[in-house]
């Protein structure tokens, strides 16, 4: 595993994360309540301080009123305004040494501002949604939100009893007393924070396909209504499983599971072994087929292997896009090639200022960036061949699994897999602006 941990603030959102120390575990107990929309809960925070003494830190958190804080079970100084909770230990913390922080927390969760609407907890018709992406973490606990920043978590969550639960990871127990039922999750493999997948609502659990002895378990947590069109839609996410686990490496997590709300939303949202759709990508006719391909391929690109800032997002997109056509080649759709090719026409079309390498936060999710990372991706295979293609691929997953990364990793690692040196390529497709020509397979010098 390689984690590069950036020294400093992230440079799109400054205000998110503090690069002083890292968390190694959180454990959250949460009790929430559909009706009124009321959210109480308690976090034990195990962290690290960084290479210097720590006399303050912060997390980030939404707008609830804060009942607790303690640090190493004293009572530490600190305010909480504008989405950061300061903490002033009573006495500084020394470099390296292990601490933990306890906060109690209540209020009405909601989506946090962001440049493209609210994000994080979101309240529907009859339950409750998290889609954290890229920094709704703290709308509903308190972290340290930085995406480098992985940690194993242990989350509890009650709700009243009529209502399922569904997070990432390995459900421990169930337990239901009078009216409620508790929720027990363990996400064993660090995680970033705003990868924390919940949903709440009424849904029927189904498995999708028999895993076998060796195989993954996965499940889909859908409204009964919906059953009838998502055993369609969803009937070959078994054969992507396998394929991407032929393509890029084992499944890096236990499970998998994919939820789908009752409420349309705009794009599915990955969480760390969750993905979460909306009841528009369910139509019984395989639509959004491709989207399901993406949101898996997540898995490896993004939340096994993640980004150490968000300037290097188009690793994440670049290749969860490739899957889809990876996808489709392998499944009688159209080959990649043919794809590329549909991509390249499209970016011609559009303005050529979008940096892969260094977006800006205003494109980071851009169609441009999606659409030219996949692109990059295939330029990369046409420049390597097949057969060294792949194997870049199953050893990037391997050395950086549950690890961070930035594109120069990754420019570095592709050429150690190159005859010779893939000249300007990552300087026109990644560092450059202007549209290269389009990559054809065994188009080799």
């Amino acid at each position: 595993m390689a984690v590069q941990q950036p020294a400093g603030p992230d440079p799109y959102f400054p205000d998110n994360g503090d690069a002083r120390y890292r968390v190694h575990r959180y454990e959250l107990a949460l009790d929430y309540r559909p009706g009124p929309n009321r959210l109480s809960g308690t976090a034990r925070i195990n962290a690290i301080a960084g290479p210097a003494p720590l006399a303050e830190f912060q997390l980030n958190l939404a707008d609830f009123r804060v009942g607790r804080v303690r640090v190493d079970g004293r009572q530490p100084h600190y305010t909480h305004r504008g989405g950061r909770l300061r903490v002033r230990p009573a006495k500084p913390l020394r470099a390296g040494a292990a601490f933990t922080v306890e906060v109690h927390w209540s209020g009405n969760p909601g989506p946090v501002p962001s440049p493209w609407g609210g994000l994080g907890f979101e309240e529907l018709a009859d339950g409750a949604l998290v889609a954290s992406q890229p920094v709704g973490a703290p709308s509903w606990y308190p972290c340290n939100d930085r995406p480098a920043d992985k940690a194993s978590y242990l989350l509890s969550v009650t709700a009243p009893s009529a209502y399922a639960v569904v997070s990432g990871g390995r459900l421990l127990t169930r337990t239901t007393k009078a009216s409620t039922t508790t929720w027990v999750y363990e996400q064993s493999a660090p995680t970033s924070s705003y990868l924390v997948g919940l949903a709440i609502g009424r849904f029927q659990t189904v498995l999708l396909g028999d895993p076998g002895p060796a195989g993954v378990p996965q499940h889909g947590h859908i409204p009964a209504q919906l059953l009838p069109r998502f055993s369609r839609d969803f009937a070959r996410q078994p054969a992507m499983m396998e394929l991407f686990q032929e393509l890029f490496g084992p499944y890096p997590f236990d499970e998998y599971a994919v939820v789908v709300t009752e409420e349309e939303l705009d794009v599915p949202v990955e969480a760390q072994g969750l993905s979460l759709f909306g009841s528009n990508h369910v139509d019984g006719a395989r639509g959004s087929e491709r989207l399901v391909a993406h949101e898996l391929a997540h898995q490896w690109f993004g939340n096994s292997v993640s980004i150490a800032d968000w300037r290097h997002i188009w690793l994440n997109e670049g290749f969860a896009k490739y899957a889809e056509w990876l996808w489709s080649e392998r499944s009688g759709g159209r080959g990649a090639q043919q794809l590329a090719a549909a991509a390249h026409r499209s970016l011609a079309g559009l303005p050529q200022d979008l940096r892969l390498a260094d977006p800006g936060r205003r494109s980071m999710f851009d169609d441009r960036l999606y659409e030219r990372g996949g692109l990059t991706v295939h330029a990369v295979r046409c420049a390597l061949g097949d057969d060294a293609f792949f194997r870049m691929l199953r050893d990037w997953v391997r050395l950086h699994r549950n690890g961070s990364v930035t594109t120069a990793a990754f420019a570095e690692h592709v050429a150690r897999f190159a005859d010779e040196p893939p000249a300007g390529l990552f300087e026109a497709w990644v560092y450059g602006t202007a549209l290269p020509p389009l990559p054809v397979l065994g188009d080799r010098p």
